[in-house]
């Protein structure tokens, strides 16, 4: 069974319970907060913990769950060895990981809807890094 890191800020709470429920049976996650939607918590927070399990293991990866996305992406492009797509559709989901390795995806819970939420986490889980020209691309990273 796979195993993914996930987090969410208190915007993103509920979406990442949906992800969690749904997938549950195929993947193994490892839930990293927040623990509720009531209280406002920093995003930052959040995606920072995420990225230092995802970097730690190249085989790692995570999905990170904010209002929009952005937020969270911004705050994981940071950190070193990480790649972190906003997945806001199949098409762009599927290019983040074949043309760009993306070991991380975010997720706006407030702009995508929850069943082409499901579709991308699907997608970012089973499609390959194609590798060939874009190894060179992304190691300029």
């Amino acid at each position: 069974m796979k195993k993914i890191f996930i987090s969410s800020d208190h915007a993103g709470y509920n979406l990442k319970e949906l992800i969690k429920k749904k997938f549950s049976k195929k993947y193994k996650f490892q839930d990293l907060g927040t623990d509720n939607s009531k209280n406002s918590v920093n995003y930052p927070d959040y995606a920072h913990k995420l990225c230092k399990k995802v970097s730690a293991n190249s085989n790692n990866k995570g999905i990170l769950v904010c209002g929009s996305g952005i937020g969270m992406s911004m705050a994981a492009n940071r950190h070193r060895k990480i790649r972190a797509a906003v997945s806001y559709s199949v098409k762009n989901t599927k290019l983040s990981r074949l043309h760009n390795n993306a070991n991380i995806i975010t997720l706006g819970s407030r702009l995508t809807k929850k069943n082409i939420v499901f579709k991308c986490v699907e997608i970012f889980m089973n499609t390959k890094f194609e590798g060939g020209r874009h190894k060179k691309r992304v190691n300029k990273i």
